[in-house]
């Protein structure tokens, strides 16, 4: 089978994109994780189909890199909502809907895009796990979140790895972001991903999970909360003090378009 694909980058958490409004195209765990990979295949942290929705726009259906359908990826639907916008569904405000939730998007300037977030829920405080203090939170993917003084010189992929396998604490799993404190609306964070079992260069639900913890601990004193990213980019995320109105804008960049024979 033949499939037209759009890479994209949000913030440099990327992914392969496809429409499949038509319902013709079905991939297995092993394709996914296949076109995923990054020497022998197209290469991304995760994949997304375009799905025809009844009630909205879309409806967006994501897999990680390991193959796996997964939970609300940030930088995701901020880049599927512009690949829609570029497949012709020619509006500036979306909705679509992804794991049963309803989401709402803006396409602003310059290829950047505002997404809604769902309101964030289980909320834990301060905790210790594999020898760190931690916090946990669910923005639509679950996240651990752990401070430090300097994040540059963390072994991000040996400490997330175990915190993010750590059963007592995380049953299914969880993702990890380290986070420094640069200044009162501004952090520094790197994120460990369950599915892609790597550190990736941005994650969305994680630079909200970062900013929302952060606020509910008066770390930060803003409602506009500016996150530099490991690929050196600058998400942001705008809340409320309710935290009921939560969005995420950054980035949602074409990379290439190109054919996979599956």
């Amino acid at each position: 089978m033949k499939i037209d694909f759009t890479k994209m980058s949000g913030a440099g958490n990327d992914f392969i994109v496809i429409d499949n409004r038509s319902g013709a195209i079905a991939l297995s765990e092993s394709d996914i994780r296949r076109l995923c990979a990054r020497r022998t295949g197209i290469g991304a942290d995760g994949l997304m189909l375009m799905e025809h929705s009844a009630q909205h726009d879309f409806a967006m259906r994501y897999f990680n890199a390991d193959g796996k359908p997964s939970s609300m990826c940030g930088n995701g639907g901020r880049c599927i909502t512009r690949f829609a916008y570029l497949s012709g569904i020619e509006k500036t405000h979306f909705s679509f809907e992804a794991n049963g939730e309803t989401y709402f998007s803006e396409i602003l300037d310059s290829g950047r895009v505002k997404l809604k977030m769902q309101p964030p829920k289980a909320f834990r405080d301060a905790f210790e796990v594999e020898g760190v203090k931690s916090f946990f939170i669910d923005t639509g993917s679950p996240h651990a979140v752990v401070y430090a003084n300097d994040v540059a010189s963390l072994n991000v992929l040996e400490l997330g790895r175990r915190i993010r396998h750590n059963r007592e604490h995380f049953p299914a799993g969880t993702n990890v972001n380290f986070v420094e404190l640069l200044s009162e609306n501004r952090l520094r964070i790197r994120t460990f991903e369950r599915g892609v079992e790597d550190e990736t260069l941005a994650c969305g639900t994680g630079c909200v999970a970062a900013a929302v913890v952060s606020y509910k601990l008066g770390k930060v004193h803003t409602h506009h909360i500016l996150l530099t990213v490991q690929s050196g980019e600058t998400i942001e995320v705008e809340l409320d003090d309710a935290l009921q109105n939560v969005y995420l804008i950054g980035s949602a960049d074409v990379v290439f378009t190109g054919t996979v024979w599956v």
